[in-house]
């Protein structure tokens, strides 16, 4: 089965599967009819293979060999000759408008940086192997990460498998023609990070002493608070807040188990008197999608008190020209996740719940109250939104 697309600019693509694999190819044409031709042609020698009146070379790369009636088996193309920079380049001009999350973006850019930095801008593709990105995880395991401790292997292999999505990416686009050489990679031994613990659990640590700074903000990175807790650090926040807009976002994040994203992305229109509709983009890959969380009480009453000072425009939570004066603003927008993070430090900044390190705690705190809760957990996985 074989199947024409267009990317953004106009130029064919060709997709088609064999023996259980999909391809895909460019065809460098914005033309219909030679995009049409070459179809046919390429599904003709599928059915030549098929039928074993064509030979397969050992190790061909199949679709140069379909495209070209069993005349290459590899391609000779001088974009073998792509350095690693315009590989990167390729790829994001590439990709569809949203067919990835700008936080992700800036996150591979981040990977791309690190990547050129020890493998170098102008690195062959061609020439990578598996000793390459062996030699790149020597030299970032002796980076400094958080915390004054190494980087972790976790960060490490994030930038490779961003390179592998790239890689993966030009495989298909038959800008490279080899597989990723990154089997056999291996990595330094990672620590376990603590376990999900209790204020009381994390207090009696520290008190026992012996723990170095980082390993306290450790500590407090797993921290989930009980239902009463919750209920304390909400009475604080709408007693200190000094925004409008801050506690009902605390607590649509305490009582829905939302994460950041999903708050910064709340409409108007998604909260009822019933539910509130949480806006998804990654559970689904490919697709935008939504889940339902009910409505409590509070939440209820915070959210209608905040539409009464709404400033306006089509999102739940916004910021005000006041609200940070490092923000010069003509409009309500949006918050930014630098901003709705600075909120939240702000907000609870000298009081005993600084220890929270950020929005996620809350996230962490819903699950663990509607477990203690006796819920069953199918119903918290759809309301947290876990795969």
């Amino acid at each position: 089965m074989a199947w024409l697309q267009t990317d953004p600019s106009g130029n064919y693509h060709i997709s088609f599967r064999f023996a259980g694999r999909k391809y895909k190819r460019t065809l460098k044409t914005k033309n219909e009819r030679q995009a049409e031709s070459r179809l046919h042609r390429l599904e003709e020698n599928i059915q030549l293979v098929e039928s074993g009146r064509l030979e397969l070379p050992e190790g061909a790369d199949l679709p140069v060999f379909l495209l070209s009636d069993g005349k290459l088996s590899t391609t000779r193309s001088p974009a073998m000759r792509v350095r690693l920079a315009e590989l990167f380049e390729k790829y994001f001009d590439g990709i569809p408008d949203g067919a990835l999350e700008a936080t992700t973006v800036r996150g591979m850019k981040l990977h791309q940086r690190h990547l050129e930095k020890h493998i170098g801008k102008n690195f062959q593709i061609d020439m990578l192997t598996r000793e390459t990105l062996q030699g790149y995880v020597q030299a970032r395991s002796k980076a400094s990460g958080i915390r004054g401790r190494r980087l972790q292997p976790a960060t490490i292999k994030k930038e490779l498998v961003t390179l592998r999505s790239v890689w993966n990416w030009a495989l298909a686009e038959g800008v490279v023609a080899k597989p990723y050489p990154m089997k056999g990679v291996r990595f330094p031994k990672a620590d376990e990070k603590p376990h999900f613990q209790t204020w009381s659990e994390i207090v009696a640590q520290i008190d026992r002493g012996n723990l170095s700074d980082a390993d306290v903000l450790d500590l407090w990175d797993c921290l989930f608070l009980s239902r009463m807790q919750v209920e304390e650090l909400l009475n604080y926040v709408q007693k200190t807040a000094k925004h409008p807009f801050i506690y009902p976002m605390f607590v649509a994040a305490a009582h829905t188990g939302a994460r950041r994203s999903e708050l910064m992305r709340s409409q108007l229109v998604d909260v009822s008197d019933s539910h509130l509709v949480l806006r998804e983009k990654k559970r689904v890959r490919g697709q935008r999608s939504t889940r339902r969380v009910p409505m409590s009480k509070r939440l209820s009453e915070a959210l209608s008190d905040w539409r009464e000072c709404h400033p306006g425009g089509t999102q739940t939570f916004c910021v005000p020209s006041i609200a940070r004066s490092k923000k010069n603003r003509s409009l309500t927008l949006p918050m930014t996740p630098d901003e709705a993070h600075h909120h939240f430090q702000q907000t609870l900044d000298g009081s005993q719940w600084s220890v929270l390190r950020g929005w996620h705690c809350l996230r962490h705190s819903f699950c663990s109250c509607c477990a203690a809760e006796g819920l069953d957990q199918r119903t918290i996985d759809a309301w947290v939104g876990h795969e």
